[in-house]
Parts: structure tokens; sequence; C-alpha cells
């Protein structure tokens, strides 16, 4: 069982960012941290939770690190004895807003893994993007978290920007990896409706040249990739959790919970929310659904798929696609060669 934390609270919007946050709404954080308190009840006794159940959390957003360490106390007094021993407990964190002293109270809750948002460590690049950190600062608050204890480290680049060049991506992993992290997640910039950028042009840099760089530059610095955007010596219980279609628990607003056949989804609008943290509407998943999911969750990442859950048109698509080099099947189970060819492979697979 895994179990999402949404904080939709951000200092600033980033150019990109199309994700549930706001920047003008940190007067209601007390109000919504209730809110989420209320719901989290609801909610381990929806999915029928039992002690030492739960073994991933993650706090996202938004960003987590620009509210009080205090707030989230109740939080962790109510999951604590769902938790497995060894939990896995993640908190996102951007560098501007990272202290010293909100990572040592966070880690006293129990965290013990922290993933910044870096997306670059040039300077020309962040302003771009619209990120309140520098370069330095980046570097300096992950060697805090390093220094205080905190052993699973993550950061996160972004690339496919028109700045981009194969000498700064190589300069930005040359610097990522001069840092104490085991993980590294690195996403092309889309863009999306309603932001900043998609009312821009010459934003994006799409050349799959520069996704190859990235992908080549971290796997030959060590890291192994077990999913399409993640790489590591450690992998993310958390992240494999979901390409392992387990259910979730999704708390907050804009979060979204999975159980068994069903999604539900609380309201986006904090307010809202506050207002009735138990307003959640539900998706009913049909079979259909969900086999499309497996596979598509499967072949970008390390799962895989089981042949046995194909149906005989699907397999014989799957023997074309093993011959071309594009699939490997080993102890009956269907492994992607190339993340980047995922959704062409699913669509020629599941049409």
């Amino acid at each position: 069982m895994l179990l999402y934390i949404h904080i939709p609270f951000c200092e600033t919007k980033c150019h990109y960012c199309a994700f549930n946050s706001y920047v003008d709404k940190f007067d209601i954080a007390e109000h919504y941290f209730r809110a989420m308190e209320k719901q989290l009840e609801f909610e381990l006794k929806r999915f029928n939770v039992q002690k030492n159940s739960i073994s991933s959390v993650f706090i996202g957003g938004g960003t987590p690190s620009s509210v009080d360490a205090k707030l989230y106390k109740n939080i962790f007094r109510q999951i604590e004895p769902f938790l497995v021993e060894d939990a896995e407990i993640t908190t996102e964190a951007n560098p501007n807003s990272t202290t010293k002293q909100w990572i040592e109270k966070m880690m006293e809750l129990g965290v013990n893994r922290i993933s910044f948002g870096v997306q670059s460590f040039n300077n020309d690049k962040l302003l771009f993007l619209g990120r309140t950190h520098d370069a330095i600062k980046a570097q300096d608050v992950i060697s805090f978290a390093h220094q205080v204890g905190i052993k699973n480290i993550s950061l996160d680049l972004l690339y496919g920007l028109v700045l981009d060049t194969p000498s700064l991506l190589e300069k930005d992993l040359d610097i990522a990896f001069s840092l104490p992290i085991n993980h590294l997640s690195a996403y092309a910039l889309t863009i999306e409706k309603n932001t900043p950028f998609a009312k821009r042009k010459k934003i994006v840099n799409s050349t799959l040249e520069l996704a190859q760089i990235v992908v080549d530059g971290v796997q030959k610095r060590g890291f192994y990739q077990y999913e399409i955007s993640n790489f590591g010596t450690y992998k993310s219980r958390h992240n494999l959790g979901y390409w392992q279609y387990k259910n979730y628990i999704g708390i907050g607003s804009g979060a979204v919970g999975f159980l068994d056949n069903k999604r539900f989804y609380p309201s986006k609008n904090p307010n809202k929310y506050i207002e009735n943290p138990l307003q959640i509407k539900t998706e009913q998943l049909t079979l259909q659904d969900q086999h499309i999911e497996k596979i598509f969750l499967g072949l970008r990442s390390e799962v895989g798929i089981k042949k046995e859950m194909l149906t005989q048109e699907e397999q014989q698509k799957v023997a074309l696609l093993i011959d071309e080099k594009k699939l490997t099947c080993k102890d009956k189970t269907l492994f992607n060669n190339n993340y980047f060819l995922s959704d062409e492979i699913v669509l020629f697979i599941t049409n």
C-alpha cells in the first residue's frame, strides 16, 4: 500500500507548471492540514488499511518545503501505526525554500528521503524556467540534507528546452553527480495548457538527440534506468509501486487514490476541499481500462508485463515486436528495450 499527500502551496508558479498548486493561499494552510487529517482518517477505513502495511509515503506538490514542518506532525502521528518498519518516506523540496532546520524537523517526523526540484544547474536556464533558486543554492541544500543524515537523496532535471545544448546537459550531469545523490529523475519539457509557456513560441527543443544524451549520460555515470524518467543506484519504492499497479491512497486537494478497480478524486480547489474533504468523486475502471493501463505502465518500466495477460491477438503482435528486437521476453515476462518507444508500442499492441 502506498500513500500520497498533496501540498498545493508554492512560493511562485514556474513557467511550465500545470500542477495543482497556488501561490496565494498560504493563509489557509492550517485549515488545509486539518482537512487532510479528516480525509486520511476516512481513507484508512475505506482502504481497510491494516497495521504495518503502508510501505511508502510520498509528500508532493506544489512545494512541501514551503510549509512549516510542524503542520505535518498530526499527519505523521495518524499514519505511524500503519507504516512498515522500513517504510520509505519521501518529501519533495524546492531548493529556495528548504532550510537545514526544516530538513531536521522533517527527519524527526520520519522523512528518510528527499527529492529536490533542481531542474538545472545553469542559471540562465533556471531564470528561463521561472525557478527562484540558483545553481549554488541547489548544490548547498543537497549537501545540507546529506550532512544532517538523509541517506536517500534524489534530484530532478528538466531537458528539452530551446536553451539546451549537449554541453549544457553534460555540465548539468557533471554537477548532479558531484553531489551526494543516489537517484535522479530526468523529464522532457512538455508545454501544458494555461501555463506561461503555452503563450510563448520557441520554448521546446524536443530532438531525440538531447533525450539520448541525458539517458546515456546518466547511465554511463553509474545510475540504472528502472523506468522511463527515473534512474539510480537506489530505486524509489513509491515510484515502482505505481508501475506495479499497487493500490494507493491520495490525500489532499487534487490528489488521486486507487483501490482495485476504482479511482478517487478529491476536489482540486483547496478552499472547497477544506469545506468538505470527503466530497470525493469516484471513477469506475472497466476491465479493458485496467488491461491497457497495466500494459502501459509495465512497458514504461522494468516491471514489464506477463505474457499470459495478453489476448491471442496481442500476443501475435508481441511476437513481431520481439522479432524486431523492440521487446524482450524473459521468464514469460515482456520487457521494453527502448522506453522512448513505449507509447507507440502500447498503441500497436492494444489497437
